[in-house]
């Protein structure tokens, strides 16, 4: 959809198998010019602050190589636009990502008010029979003082339904209308093109600055 230009990766929790997925996922598209992260029927887990870091990350430097490509600074750093698509099946750690990922303004959230349902359990005891019991443990407020996301979740930026005839077609518009979102901030914004290398300096000829301690 993109001709290549963008990374797309899927996180089904905010757990093992999310975190599985973010390291292979992305960073191995590292040279794509922005990003789709799609967080729908995402089951929770943990906060992913992991994830947020990163995407979040500024370029600060390269680096020369004796041997090899240059490389940007930090390690993972991806610039350009990023987008979230989000639905009504992606809860708990489900609704804390896409609430990170705006409120850190990485970029728009595209689809559907996530579930609401971010109330965190911990200790839960066994029962003879094999089974446990589990209660609410803790509960999400934000800086400013508010009870947010419980029973209402995380809005979109731009909502778009999932049409049922679109899907039964072979599309996705959530994911279309992401990657058409990403395109036209790429026209209007294109992402700088990494600098070329400058000449070594020698230090030998009397010219070269002295390096301040």
């Amino acid at each position: 959809m993109s001709n290549g230009k963008l990374v797309y990766f899927w996180l089904p929790d905010t757990a093992g198998g999310g975190y599985t997925f973010f390291n292979r996922y992305y960073f191995s598209q590292l040279d794509r010019e922005g990003a789709v992260i799609d967080e729908r029927f995402n089951s929770g887990g943990q906060a992913a602050d992991y994830v947020i870091d990163y995407l979040r990350k500024p370029l600060n430097s390269y680096w020369a190589l004796r041997d090899g490509e240059d490389y940007r600074q930090p390690f993972g750093t991806m610039p350009g636009p990023k987008v979230m698509i989000v639905n009504e099946y992606a809860g708990s750690g489900g609704d804390h990502l896409p609430y990170m990922f705006r409120r850190s303004q990485i970029g728009p959230l595209i689809g559907k008010r996530t579930w609401g349902g971010l109330v965190g359990i911990g200790g839960t005891p066994q029962l003879m029979d094999g089974g446990a019991v589990t209660a609410p443990n803790f509960a999400f407020y934000t800086p400013e003082g508010k009870w947010e996301i419980e029973n209402h979740g995380v809005a979109p930026d731009i909502e778009v339904e999932m049409d049922p005839a679109a899907w039964r077609a072979g599309r996705d518009p959530q994911l279309e209308k992401a990657v058409e979102v990403l395109l036209d901030e790429l026209k209007k914004h294109p992402r700088p093109p990494q600098p070329k290398r400058p000449p070594f300096p020698n230090y030998h000829n009397g010219k070269a600055q002295a390096v301040r301690q």
